[in-house]
């Protein structure tokens, strides 16, 4: 019986040198080609110790080629020096003169050799021929084609095993990094189409998918601001057409019954039907201020509001407005007080139709809420370093706390009663607002509930610049 392993190299050593030492891979992959022969080689020595010419029977021979076959092999039988019989004829030509002589395989190798340019394996048992002639049988295989069949199974069971588990792996996966969160996706899709605008994605997941779900995030923030922003406009032009429908049906009914007074005959002296006639002539101011508001609101939301800037001498522009106001306040039994105490030569860069609608407004806002016997509106023109201050104060109702940060928010109302005989579009300060700021300036307001309110509002003063001689 052969046992261990021994090579020899083919072109780089003659086949009486041996190769001493190879590494331990190679030793173990040319061990498991060894096996197989080893189990066809054994078979083969039993077969000659029952019947020493069993060699010499072609069927036997054949039949010891198949299963040198079977490992991608072939036998070749020599007979003093002579082929005697091969199963590959072609490649037992190659190979024959470079094999051991008899008994030399036995002082160099008890198992076999390994020719590294051929890549064959081979094992050799010597005999005697029934007519006393020596003989040797080769076994002779490819090495990288020395693969048995339980070898291929385990090959196969082995790669669909792999395959297998791979591709549960990959399918669970897929599953769960995909399928998922495409479903959670369509899920919050599907919300927002039905207007669900808070349906939120929970999770922690990072890379494409993550940025998936961080931009459907996004989306669903901008498209509920855009939404909520949609309807809190359309409440505020629904209020603004009520409150401005409201208002001019106030002065519209009071000119259509002063009107029939004097049709009628009601104003029946001179005095009455010029009183009668100036009242139409205010609600007619009233009518036409609400609709210059409703065209500026409509400005405002369009940033559009037309300004023409001029410099402008402080203290004679003032001096003007309040004259103007001081007729209409008087009419209304309405005490005005007026200070300026800028310097006669102190300018500003305003639009002075635009400045003048803040005064008006704010003046208008304050005759609204007088609730005293004796009415009474103070307007002061300060000095203070490098800007102009104006306060308009009034002896009003004043407004509460709470109310006083958002007095100058569109459409809110401290009495948010409709039927408030007081009436108002809710838009007046939030223009005066907007108009001081676009002047670079800024506006508050002060307060106490039945002492009245003061606003306050300041404008940079103009300087020249001055130029090097």
């Amino acid at each position: 019986m052969i046992s261990g392993a021994f090579f020899l190299f083919g072109n780089m050593l003659s086949k009486n040198e041996v190769l001493g030492n190879l590494d331990p891979g190679r030793l173990k992959s040319m061990q498991a080609y060894a096996d197989d022969m080893a189990i066809i080689y054994a078979d083969l020595e039993e077969e000659l110790e029952c019947e020493p010419f069993f060699l010499e029977t072609q069927e036997n021979v054949e039949s010891l080629n198949k299963k040198a076959e079977e490992i991608s092999g072939y036998v070749l039988i020599r007979k003093e020096g002579e082929i005697y019989y091969a199963g590959n004829e072609t490649a037992a030509k190659i190979i024959f003169e470079r094999l051991p002589e008899n008994g030399e395989m036995v002082s160099i190798s008890k198992s076999g050799y390994y020719f590294s340019d051929l890549q064959k394996y081979v094992q050799q048992k010597d005999f005697l021929f029934s007519d006393g002639k020596n003989g040797s049988v080769f076994i002779i295989a490819k090495i990288d084609g020395l693969i048995s069949k339980n070898l291929l199974v385990d090959m196969a069971l082995s790669i669909i095993l792999i395959l297998l588990v791979t591709s549960l792996f990959l399918t669970k996966w897929i599953h769960s990094s995909v399928f998922t969160p495409i479903r959670e996706l369509n899920l919050a899709m599907a919300n927002i189409a039905e207007g669900n605008l808070d349906y939120i994605i929970n999770t922690n997941t990072k890379g494409e998918i993550g940025s998936l779900y961080k931009n459907y995030d996004d989306m669903r923030v901008r498209l509920k601001s855009s939404t909520e922003d949609k309807l809190d406009s359309d409440n505020q032009n629904r209020e603004l057409i009520s409150n401005i429908s409201h208002d001019l049906k106030t002065p519209i009914t009071a000119i259509k019954g002063y009107m029939e007074g004097i049709i009628d005959g009601v104003a029946d002296t001179p005095e009455k039907v010029d009183k009668y006639i100036r009242t139409v002539y205010n609600k007619a101011n009233d009518m036409d201020r609400l609709i210059d508001e409703l065209t500026l609101y409509s400005g405002i939301n369009a940033n559009r509001i037309p300004y023409n800037f001029h410099r402008i001498r402080v203290k004679d522009y003032f001096n003007d407005c309040v004259e103007e106001l001081g007729l209409d306040l008087e009419q209304r039994k309405i005490i005005l007080n007026y200070i300026n105490l800028v310097e006669p030569d102190t300018t500003i860069i305003a639009d002075p139709e635009q400045l003048k609608r803040v005064i008006n407004n704010i003046v208008g806002n304050s005759v609204k809420y007088l609730d005293k016997e004796q009415g009474i509106i103070e307007i002061r023109v300060l000095s203070i370093g490098d800007s102009i201050r104006i306060e308009i104060e009034d002896n009003g109702k004043g407004i509460p706390t709470k109310d006083l940060s958002n007095i100058f928010e569109r459409f809110y109302r401290t009495d948010a009663s409709r039927n408030s005989s007081k009436g108002g579009s809710g838009i007046g300060l939030s223009i005066v607002k907007k108009i001081i700021e676009d002047h670079g300036g800024y506006i508050w307001a002060t307060s106490k509930e039945d002492e009245g309110t003061c606003l306050h509002f300041v404008i940079r003063k103009y300087k020249e610049v001055e130029q090097d001689e």
